[in-house]
């Protein structure tokens, strides 16, 4: 349970830093990478997250499509479109890494991890022929890229303008709940469905995951298999820590704007205070007086 909230604090927290370090203007052509891979308001940089984004999306897509009983033909257009893409994430990865201002900090951390699971089928299969896209974990790592969404929720900065806080957090918060959902459901199918018939396809296991993650608990489906059985049990522990975290995370932050009051420090920017403060709390600066009778 730590590690999953120490996990997603590292997620949430280590991005906002290295966005706040990129606030000089690029210079070098290094600088410039990092700059615009981290970016997302001008409009370079929000073209390269929209395409990150809407290609991220089409992996997932296609590993689901993939778990379906389709034609040899679409199984071969389907490698086909996902190596091209993944031709785009390896260019990216390259470009984060030659980009970073501590290389090997950048190789150890979570979203690179993440970003090298993704790309790693396609390395395998250029590495080693004879090894099919379809052998073992390294067909199921690629669900891990959904991860990668991740990024874009580390700040209120979005390619449409700045949302609150508040909102912010509720998106955290569905976007907590899909990864749980997403990922154990590969995972549940990955493990259960060459053994069991009632799990064959990626709908059948996303069906198990929302009821047992739920708790209705139908019994229709249960896992047959002790991978099964531990995925289905890390799932719901997961959903157990993260969501309430999450759900706590939102509900404190309306208690605190219900007790604030809006007001823009005109020195340091910040925008709630105490309803009756009349100075900055960060900075000192006087925000507003008010007198009763005038």
């Amino acid at each position: 349970m730590t590690i999953s909230l120490k996990l997603f604090n590292i997620c949430f927290n280590g991005l906002t830093m290295d966005k706040e370090n990129t606030k000089k203007p690029p210079v070098t052509l290094r600088e410039k990478i990092q700059f615009y891979l981290i970016d997302c308001k001008t409009i370079p940089g929000k073209l390269i997250d929209i395409s990150i984004i809407l290609l991220n999306i089409l992996v997932c897509i296609l590993f689901v499509i993939d778990t379906y009983a389709i034609s040899e033909s679409t199984q071969q257009l389907i490698l086909k479109i996902e190596t091209i893409i993944i031709f785009f994430f390896i260019i990216e990865y390259i470009a984060r890494l030659y980009g970073a201002r501590n290389r090997i900090k950048h190789i150890f951390n979570i979203f690179s991890l993440i970003d090298l699971a993704a790309i790693l089928p396609i390395i395998t299969i250029f590495f080693a022929p004879a090894a099919p896209l379809k052998i073992g974990f390294i067909r199921i790592i690629r669900i891990l890229r959904i991860f990668r969404f991740l990024r874009f929720t580390t700040d209120p900065f979005f390619f449409f303008g700045v949302i609150s806080i508040s909102l912010l957090k509720v998106i955290r918060l569905l976007l907590t709940i899909l990864l749980i959902f997403f990922i154990s459901s590969g995972f549940i199918w990955f493990a259960e469905h060459v053994v069991n018939p009632e799990i064959e396809n990626f709908g059948d296991a996303f069906y198990f995951s929302v009821v047992s993650l739920t708790t209705v608990g139908f019994g229709d489906i249960t896992p047959v298999s002790e991978g099964g059985r531990w995925v289905t049990v890390v799932m719901i522990l997961s959903g157990i820590v993260l969501i309430p975290w999450q759900v706590g995370q939102v509900v404190k932050e309306w208690f605190v704007f219900s007790v604030k009051k809006k007001v823009v420090c005109p020195q340091c920017g910040l925008k709630y205070h105490d309803k009756d403060a009349s100075h900055c709390k960060a900075c000192g600066h006087v925000i507003f007086q008010e007198f009763d009778g005038l």
